[in-house]
């Protein structure tokens, strides 16, 4: 069934991710976008009535054509292609089935009635035209779409690829007190070394507890995080500082934000000390920006990475230094100490061997991860008052 066009109310991005440039290695396979049909599954964090969705071609080079959108609840996390077809709406945009989303641009379609409950999966399904060569997506979905030649809804036989294209957020219609919490960072917040098809990211285990709470149910968790990725330069995507007027700002419903960037760069630099104080300066100039949106930031200290080849003395020195400053910065609402949830008691420099993913003696695995996002304070999302100083004590 249609769905029908409803007036704006107050919208909170109920799930989304980080749009990059797709590398040529992760782009859609075989048959391809152009003149098909993809479905993609997603996780919401919080519920409601009325959707919509964000399409993004913000990385495309040519003009990406949409025949047609519908959503549905999907009957698995991403493991099947599965959906409760009685769920079903199409999705305008201006009242019309079909849009053509600009090179570097993007689109939101307009409000339906969709029922939404807590961490409901949803599939999303694109019918595709014309499709840029150049794709706009998030390589690091942890989740599986499914792809199929022709305009279909049967995807029985697709093609299967872990990553996500086009989409970019989707929000619900909630109550004024509702709100959600914007996540910038990299991999560790992406999801590397969690499992494929079961949403267990520290980001997904934190939205699971706030909505067991009471007091924070009606938190919402988007989880900003792209793998490889760097505050300063280089890496994968656009980066931090670059990004977090769309990733952080650009989001529908803020009140608060997670730090958790610079591994990456900590790992890369020629000096640890001075590429953390660039972080903080960074830092510094974002807490400023929220605070005058009415914003509350909150600072979650680096994890460590002995053992990784990012590993050095120069770069320990760089990880005390960010950390040291966000534990004591009055700047900050807040302090999530995941370095101290998970190193190693025998050795604080390096993670506990029980939450290593692949050895590698820098991301986690699913126990790692649910540990970072149980050791989160959620008095943090209830706190009320004066936001934290926006000037730096000498």
């Amino acid at each position: 069934m249609a769905g029908v066009a409803l007036a704006a109310g107050h919208w909170v991005g109920t799930w989304g991710t980080a749009p990059q440039l797709v590398e040529r290695h992760n782009n859609p396979p075989s048959p391809g976008l152009a003149d098909n049909s993809l479905r993609e599954i997603v996780q919401v964090s919080i519920g409601g009535k009325k959707v919509r969705l964000k399409l993004t071609n913000e990385f495309s080079r040519e003009v990406t054509e949409i025949k047609a959108v519908e959503l549905a609840i999907a009957k698995t996390a991403g493991s099947s292609s599965e959906i409760d077809e009685a769920s079903t709406v199409s999705l305008t945009f201006d009242g019309k089935a079909s849009v053509s989303i600009p090179a570097g641009g993007m689109v939101v379609s307009d409000p339906v009635r969709f029922k939404l409950r807590e961490r409901e999966n949803v599939a999303i399904t694109i019918h595709y035209g014309a499709a840029s060569p150049t794709v706009s997506g998030h390589p690091g979905s942890r989740t599986t779409s499914y792809l199929k030649a022709g305009n279909t809804t049967d995807f029985s036989d697709a093609v299967r690829t872990d990553h996500w294209y086009s989409i970019q957020t989707l929000e619900v219609e909630a109550p004024k007190k509702a709100g959600a919490v914007a996540i910038l960072g990299n991999s560790i917040t992406d999801g590397r070394g969690s499992t494929t098809n079961e949403q267990n990211r520290w980001p997904d285990v934190l939205s699971r507890r706030l909505l067991a709470n009471k007091a924070t149910r009606q938190v919402a968790v988007l989880n900003m995080g792209i793998g490889g990725n760097c505050v300063l330069r280089g890496g994968l995507g656009p980066t931090g500082e670059q990004r977090y007027p769309r990733d952080l700002f650009g989001q529908e419903g803020v009140k608060w934000i997670i730090l958790f960037e610079a591994v990456n760069d900590l790992g890369g630099s020629r000096n640890g000390v001075q590429t953390a104080e660039r972080v903080i300066e960074v830092y510094k100039k974002i807490i400023r920006e929220a605070h005058q949106k009415g914003i509350r930031v909150f600072g979650a200290t680096i994890t460590p990475f002995k053992g990784n080849n990012y590993y050095s003395e120069d770069h320990e020195k760089g990880r005390n230094t960010l950390n040291n400053w966000i534990r004591t910065t009055k700047m900050l609402d807040g302090v999530i100490d995941f370095d101290q949830a998970v190193r190693n008691t025998e050795d604080a420099i390096a993670l506990q061997q029980e939450f290593l993913f692949e050895n590698d003696w820098l991301h986690l695995n699913a126990k790692g991860y649910e540990t970072m996002g149980g050791c989160i304070d959620l008095s943090l999302f209830t706190k009320t008052g004066a936001l934290a100083t926006d000037v730096e004590e000498e």
